[in-house]
């Protein structure tokens, strides 16, 4: 198990929970009942799950593909390290991630 903390953009902790690596990573905001809308439901049409990672992580994973560059183009607050969370699999290795949310992040979902 990966142990997966999201934290606000001001760095407080807003969720943490223990996940199994390769699940995805915008499923556990969602079951944790973070602002991350996942309008589009993984089909990378929108880019209400922006999250940012820590640079360790990012340089970790799998690069983004060119289809999800060009959805973070057109998202507020991206950094170098931004990435939809309904692309990223959570790893096995490091046992502990934090995860950011980025400021102004909504949910227009209502909840």
């Amino acid at each position: 198990m990966t142990h997966v903390r999201f934290l606000t953009a001001g760095g407080a902790l807003a969720a943490e929970a223990d996940a199994p690596p390769g699940s995805n990573l915008l499923d556990l905001a969602q079951s944790l009942g973070l602002p991350l809308e996942g309008t589009c439901e993984g089909a990378m049409a929108c880019s209400t799950c922006h999250v940012i990672l820590p640079p360790e992580l990012f340089r970790a994973l799998p690069p983004p593909g060119d289809h999800e560059e060009d959805m973070l183009d057109f998202t507020a607050h991206v950094t170098a390290t931004s990435r939809l969370a309904c692309q990223v699999m959570i790893p096995a290795d490091p046992a502990e991630i934090s995860i950011q949310l980025p400021p102004g992040h909504q949910d227009m979902r209502g909840r």
